[in-house]
């Protein structure tokens, strides 16, 4: 089998969804449970010093953007790096530990869950972890007043798709690493960039016209644009292209890690 039919195998493959997806959950939430408080300053506490640092801080010279306060452009963008990140880094790191240091995965495996639902489980998992955080951000968004209509719950729904398709990706690296050191590469030259250059801090037309261009196959991208729009209430066909943009990506990248996985579970 040659690279490519191997690759479009493992993306157009169709894992089975058991009840041992929900049991790897439930696993990954009881342990949560005895870490809640220092996942808190991870998942709550950073976003928030974002948010008084360059929301408040920053918005404080800069005004306000295409007629919008500089707090409400930007607080979108950061409900959904939020949400990026902690997805992102507990599939990796925590996949990868789980994987070859702690062999969690092959202790699952004594049970009757097989290794597709124990990477579904942990892909639902870290985008749930995720998630928490958004919806932390999202809490504190409604107490400043950042937050004033209800379309806040299409938009929650917008930035669950973004976690998943986070955790996703960092469930393929965990599949690819040999040790910690190489999530680097992911990290410093795709996770970071992507938070800078997706439309978070600034619009995207005051980019180069080519890094413009490129920003659009980003997720983060789609994620801030239908999350942006949502909350200004400026709901257009544009969203649908986001929302289909990020369902693609959830789909494929989830399929790939669990065909990836699967293969380094077993061998």
């Amino acid at each position: 089998m040659t690279a490519i039919q191997r690759f479009f195998g493992d993306v157009f493959s169709f894992p089975s969804w058991g009840r041992g997806v929900w049991a790897v959950w439930l696993r990954n939430f009881l342990y949560f449970r005895h870490t809640v408080v220092i996942s808190v300053f991870w998942v709550v506490f950073e976003p928030l010093l974002y948010l008084l640092a360059i929301g408040y801080g920053v918005g404080y010279f800069v005004g306000e953007i295409d007629g919008v306060p500089y707090s409400h452009f930007f607080f979108p963008a950061l409900m959904a790096t939020s949400g990026m990140f902690v997805s992102f880094f507990e599939g990796s790191y925590g996949g990868f530990t789980k994987l070859a240091r702690q062999k969690t995965y092959n202790t699952i495996l004594l049970s009757p869950i097989d290794a597709s639902e124990i990477i579904l489980g942990e892909i639902l998992w870290a985008a749930s972890k995720g998630f928490f955080s958004v919806l932390a951000v999202a809490l504190v968004g409604m107490t400043q007043g950042l937050i004033t209509t209800w379309l806040i719950f299409p938009t929650l729904l917008v930035l669950g798709m973004l976690c998943w398709v986070s955790s996703a990706f960092g469930l393929l690296m965990a599949s690819y690493a040999k040790n910690y050191d190489w999530f680097v590469y992911a990290q410093s030259g795709f996770i970071i960039p992507m938070s800078l250059f997706s439309g978070t801090y600034f619009p995207l037309n005051h980019l180069p016209e080519a890094i413009h261009q490129a920003a659009y196959a980003l997720p983060l991208t789609h994620a801030v644009m239908a999350a942006r729009s949502l909350l200004q209430g400026d709901v257009g066909s544009t969203l649908f292209l986001n929302v289909g943009v990020l369902f693609a990506l959830g789909f494929l990248l989830a399929n790939w890690a669990t065909s990836r996985m699967e293969r380094r579970i077993y061998y």
